[in-house]
């Protein structure tokens, strides 16, 4: 039986342990050396807008006045409010507020701010309650909590303004509506209506 050499495979082993610890360094250099690669940064999800075509479409002082009104008609309809706007060279809002057992005139002229979304700020300009001797922003607070507003417009007692907006509004036909020009002394009205495709049945395909 042959005899084994031992020194000679000692010397092997240690010669294999060695060449594998130098490849676990080299292995640990590399990665903590080795560049890191830049992480793709997740685009913005696009806006799932969907397709439409705009219109501007112009009015007069009169025209709106008498949509405004009628709207208003309907959204008191069967409420002991009241209350009108009417557009002039600012807009004027006049109606009732209740006070003890009876109830005040309170009258409002407002400055309109086109905003560039789209919607309006009314900006107050004068403010009256009857006969009283109030502070403006009392008197807002009493127009905010009973006078009955749409959804979308709110009454900002702090700024003494209303924002109005028209942006928000729900239409039946799912028509999107801004405000692009209202300069009432130019009697110079003008929005923008967004049409959905949709709304007329017709289906396009979003690339």
């Amino acid at each position: 039986m042959p005899k084994l050499d031992k020194p000679g495979i000692w010397r092997q082993l240690f010669l294999w342990l060695c060449g594998v610890n130098a490849l676990i360094i080299i292995v640990i250099v590399a990665l903590l050396f080795w560049p890191v690669s830049e992480t793709d940064t997740p685009e913005p999800t696009k806006e799932d807008t969907k397709p439409s075509s705009e219109f501007i479409v112009r009015t007069s002082k009169q025209n709106l006045n008498e949509l405004v009104n009628a709207y208003i008609d309907k959204l008191l309809k069967g409420s002991n409010h009241h209350y009108q706007v009417t557009l002039k060279d600012n807009v004027k809002l006049v109606g009732e507020l209740p006070a003890f057992s009876s109830s005040v005139r309170v009258s409002l002229q407002l400055d309109p701010v086109v905003q560039n979304n789209g919607d309006v700020i009314l900006k107050q300009k004068s403010i009256s309650i009857g006969q009283l001797q109030l502070p403006n922003k009392k008197i807002m607070e009493y127009l905010k909590k009973y006078l009955p507003m749409p959804k979308w417009v709110t009454v900002d007692p702090a700024n003494e303004e209303i924002y109005v907006a028209v942006t928000d509004m729900t239409i039946r036909s799912n028509f999107r509506i801004s405000v692009e020009q209202f300069d009432l002394k130019a009697n110079n009205l003008a929005f923008k209506i967004n049409v959905p495709y949709e709304s007329l049945g017709i289906e396009m395909d979003i690339e």
